[in-house]
């Protein structure tokens, strides 16, 4: 093949598209400068920008931990003061008997663990937000979402918070704490432990009730305060009520003279007078007040003594069953006897009548 026909076929054969033969372009040292130039420029125009922000953001944080540490620290001590004057004024009577040392812990542990849950969310909830402020990122959105979210956690848990604020209520008020004698309605008893959520109930025969704040609805405390002892005493209607008022008075007078009801006995033992005057009783009712708590105890030992005292004086007790009566009030002997009746006469038809079919077949079969 000649030279011309040669270079016609290799110009006529087909260059290589750019797909299949890829071309890469490697930057220059001068693109490399301008590049560096342009990330200088623009870290020289916005460090500025930076720093301000680092700032702040790092002076927020730190006020925001200070801040924490001296409120929390504010409030042990708040709580360990309300602990001190506690002791200090159980160690006299009166406040022995008012103030109950776990009762104090318990309540002051509950108020200080609130207060510091309260601030540490305030105070650190606040902090991130001012944070977020700080990178201009627009916080209504956040604010709206979090607003939806803790509305339909609240419905959903509306039970919990119900229970968690009548606790933190109860508690700041005060209403009752452990070793008191409470009627929650739902439950009653001795109060063993308090919580937030839970009120822990002793009822009479041991058993532990586990009562959610939220359900209760009113509440009866049986130990602020004092309490009162009432006795009713039944006699008869023709005792001598001097001499009953005059028995009765030296019991009141002994009992309150003797331990330990000397010191259960908050006041006098009165005698209110009679209660109901009936055909055969009287009701002669006693009332006394005493430390919470204890009217049963006094109501048992008062009853006690009026009955000795009673026996001694030899005045008579009723209530129950019929009252004997003395031979000389002894009752008609005729009042237990029926009227004459025709049932009296055996051979009265009224008497054939209700005589029994077997028997009546059986006489028949004799005849």
């Amino acid at each position: 093949m000649s030279l011309p026909a040669v270079l016609l076929a290799a110009g006529s054969s087909p260059s290589p598209t750019p797909s299949e033969s890829p071309t890469t372009t490697v930057p220059t040292l001068q693109d490399a400068q301008e590049s560096a130039a342009n990330t200088a420029s623009w870290v020289e125009q916005n460090w500025s920008t930076w720093l301000a922000i680092g700032l702040k953001v790092l002076l927020v944080v730190v006020i925001a931990v200070v801040l924490r540490k001296v409120v929390l620290r504010a409030i042990t001590k708040f709580i360990d003061r309300m602990n001190r004057t506690a002791e200090s004024a159980e160690g006299t009577t009166l406040g022995g008997l008012l103030v109950n040392a776990e009762r104090r812990r318990q309540r002051s542990q509950a108020i200080g663990s609130v207060l510091r849950s309260v601030a540490s969310f305030l105070i650190l909830g606040t902090a991130a937000l001012m944070v977020l402020s700080s990178f201009q990122i627009d916080l209504a959105p956040l604010l709206a979402s979090a607003g939806v979210a803790g509305v339909a956690i609240g419905f959903g848990a509306r039970n919990l918070v119900t229970d968690f604020l009548s606790g933190v209520f109860m508690i700041l008020e005060d209403q009752y704490g452990v070793g008191d004698s409470i009627d929650a309605g739902v439950a009653s008893g001795e109060v063993v432990e308090v919580g937030l959520r839970v009120t822990k109930l002793r009822g009479a025969d041991g058993e532990i009730w586990y009562v959610r704040n939220g359900e209760i609805k009113r509440i009866g405390n049986l130990s602020q305060g004092w309490a009162t002892a009432g006795v009713d005493v039944t006699l008869r209607p023709s005792e001598d009520l001097d001499r009953v008022r005059a028995t009765l008075d030296e019991v009141a007078e002994k009992m309150s003279k003797e331990e330990p009801w000397n010191e259960l006995l908050w006041g006098p033992i009165q005698i209110l007078g009679l209660d109901s005057v009936l055909i055969d009783s009287m009701v002669v009712r006693l009332s006394a007040k005493t430390m919470p708590g204890k009217a049963l105890t006094v109501e048992r030992e008062l009853r006690w003594r009026i009955k000795r005292a009673f026996d001694a004086a030899d005045i008579r007790i009723v209530g129950g069953g019929p009252v004997a009566t003395s031979e000389a009030e002894a009752a008609d002997p005729t009042d237990g006897v029926a009227a004459p009746s025709a049932f009296s006469n055996s051979d009265s038809p009224q008497v054939a009548a209700t005589t029994p079919i077997a028997a009546q077949r059986s006489s028949a079969a004799g005849k």
